[in-house]
């Protein structure tokens, strides 16, 4: 053997060890292989060659030594969960978070490129939520029940009314009265169940004024003012409970339905179901000047962050992360990442997330800065859009309508705006008796989107049978008691059989 050979084969030892380093390098960054390092793996196993299986699983066991295979190959084909999901949801209807969480955890270790649904990751953050918030309320946690309702704003929406209530209270008790008075105004000036709106002023009387008592009690009567009596018969039945008489007051504005006011007809029905919240919308990716709302709103000025007409155009680094987390649907990480904006740009951004977290006063308030802002038409355009989209989520329909008369929206987003306010209307006009109006707008926005949710069509269903108009109202309910016969259709025929005669 000559020289050159001799040093070749000292060599050798060494490349053997710095390859045996390199493998132990990268075997200690990644423990388990990856779906792109299986995918020969599962190849063999489908075209059932078992000696490349073999072959292959020898060669992962050296790269991922800390890996061990399934007992049954035919679980790597599987690149996904099937009943897993299902376990998840059942886990959390069951209230067994820290189960469902488990669970959740193993299955994206076992499917790494699984990406949870985003409709289970919100039930789980909300259930978590609200097993934090009943803690903070069961041992008197003021200042908990503040953190859980902030980490999770879903907990304060109308449909989880009692969450609300109860961090009033809460805060009421640990001498925060006017903390728990804006939590009650929040309610009055959101939440569209009369019932509970007079509930809530009933509940805000221990910690609030004269003044501000019948300032909640003008807020109800300017959004219901079909239920003006009501509202005023609550006042005076408060007040004269701390031995004082009401002070008079402007009138309550006029109903949000443009129809003359109308008698109700006789027939008796069921209370109709409540009108469907807009939808939670992404913001639209645009890259805002217009002019304001023709009359300043009281919601508006009801949230003002400070300064924002000092605002800058842009200037504020934080714009690609805020924006990268909302594309997602990350609210809660954009809201984040967009706190206490120094530029328009970002203010804009942020709108969007506070409207979809269910914040839209907030939202208000930054998309009117981004529509004066001069950030450019388009985003003017949009940024007066989710000013509407706002309105409507606060039921302030009246105002939403007036955005988008002065604005010129697409097509996409003037029929979005439409259906959502023939939508409220609809109801509105229902709930004040004027069925005729309410069957027109029925009908005007199942000709907008091409059919009507079910519980609008229930509802036209009771409007004709109001009318006394029996042959309408009976096509409307077999309808729908033909398509899915449930409790609602059910209640409805019985209704229309008792009422006919």
């Amino acid at each position: 053997m000559n020289r050159t050979v001799r040093r070749l084969h000292s060599l050798v030892p060494a490349c053997v060890l710095l390859a045996g380093l390199s493998l132990a390098s990268a075997s200690s960054a990644q423990t388990t292989p990856s779906p792109d390092d299986l995918r020969a793996l599962r190849f063999y196993i489908e075209q059932d060659e078992t000696a490349a299986v073999q072959a292959e699983l020898r060669r992962l066991r050296m790269e991922f030594p800390g890996w061990t295979p399934p007992a049954d190959l035919s679980e790597l084909l599987k690149t996904g969960p099937t009943t897993e999901i299902a376990d998840i949801y059942a886990r959390i209807a069951r209230n067994d978070l820290d189960g469902a969480r488990r669970l959740l955890q193993e299955t994206q270790s076992r499917y790494p490129s699984w990406k949870v649904p985003p409709d289970l990751q919100r039930q789980l953050d909300l259930a978590e939520g609200q097993a934090a918030l009943d803690r903070a309320v069961e041992t008197r946690d003021a200042a908990g029940a503040v953190r859980a309702a902030s980490q999770t704003p879903a907990l304060l929406r109308c449909d989880r009314i009692n969450n609300a209530w109860n961090l009033a209270e809460l805060q009421a008790d640990s001498g925060n009265s006017n903390g728990a008075l804006a939590a009650y105004r929040q309610i009055v000036g959101t939440c569209t169940n009369v019932p509970e709106i007079v509930a809530t002023i009933e509940k805000a009387e221990p910690v609030a004024s004269d003044a501000q008592l019948s300032a909640l009690i003008d807020t109800a009567k300017q959004r219901f003012a079909s239920q003006a009596g009501v509202f005023d018969t609550l006042e005076r039945r408060l007040l004269a409970g701390r031995g004082r008489a009401p002070q008079p007051s402007t009138p309550a504005t006029k109903p949000r339905t443009t129809a003359p006011a109308a008698a109700p007809a006789p027939a008796p029905a069921p209370a109709p179901a409540p009108a469907p919240a807009p939808k939670t919308r992404s913001a639209p990716r645009a890259a805002a000047t217009a002019e304001p709302p023709r009359q300043a709103n009281t919601a508006l000025r009801s949230y003002s962050p400070p300064n924002l007409s000092r605002l800058p155009r842009s200037g504020d680094g934080r714009v690609s992360s805020t924006r990268s987390a909302a594309q997602v649907g990350n609210y809660r990480e954009c809201l984040a990442r967009s706190a206490r904006p120094r530029s328009l740009d970002i203010a804009y951004e942020r709108a969007w997330c506070a409207y979809n977290q269910e914040r839209p006063l907030e939202a208000l308030a930054y998309f009117s800065a981004a529509a004066q802002g001069g950030l450019g038409a388009t985003v003017s355009r949009d940024a007066r859009f989710g000013m509407a989209l706002s309105f409507l989520k606060l039921d302030m329909t009246d105002d939403a309508s007036q955005i988008a008369a002065s604005t010129d929206l697409t097509l996409k987003q003037r029929r979005e705006i439409e259906s959502i306010i023939l939508n409220q209307r609809g109801v509105a006009a229902y709930q004040a008796g004027d069925y005729r109006r309410a069957i027109d707008y029925f009908d005007a926005l199942e000709q907008l989107d091409g059919s009507l949710p079910r519980d609008l069509a229930l509802l036209r269903g009771y409007a004709y049978l109001n009318l006394k108009d029996y042959v309408a109202a009976r096509d409307q309910i077999m309808a729908l008691h033909n398509a899915l016969s449930t409790p609602e259709t059910r209640a409805a025929l019985k209704a229309l059989d008792e009422s006919q005669p």
